[in-house]
């Protein structure tokens, strides 16, 4: 799991934790099957990004031994993918990772956002 930082057209932040896989280039995210309040394409995340293509994505880990505690911040530029061999990769990528996503909960007409690293921070032992 990770959180996804995005802020709308007025600088107000959005948080909310994704799925995600990273291909050594690009951070990958999906609108999953989960339920929502609206249609994908109406979602807070994807309208933000629409205003405002800079975002944050936070990896951590929490142990309650601390010496296991570790964090990657990513900053860097967001997009929604069109139908072509990228998106495909990343929905391959995510459907091997998660198992839920392979039993239905990521469909093929899924949104997928592409996220381009720009800066990246870290501290622990990851």
């Amino acid at each position: 799991m990770a959180r996804l930082a995005t802020v709308d057209s007025e600088a107000r932040p959005h948080l909310i934790p994704v799925c995600f896989v990273f291909d050594g280039t690009a951070f990958y995210t999906a609108v999953d099957a989960k339920p929502k309040r609206v249609e994908g394409k109406q979602l807070a995340r994807v309208r933000n990004i629409q205003a405002n293509r800079q975002v944050a994505l936070l990896v951590d880990e929490y142990d309650e031994d601390w010496s296991r505690l570790w964090y990657i911040l990513v900053r860097g530029t967001a997009g929604m993918l069109d139908n072509g061999g990228e998106r495909q990769k990343a929905l391959q990528l995510l459907k091997k990772k998660y198992p839920n996503y392979r039993l239905g909960l990521l469909p093929e007409d899924a949104l997928v956002i592409r996220i381009q690293p720009e800066q990246m921070t870290w501290w622990g032992s990851f």
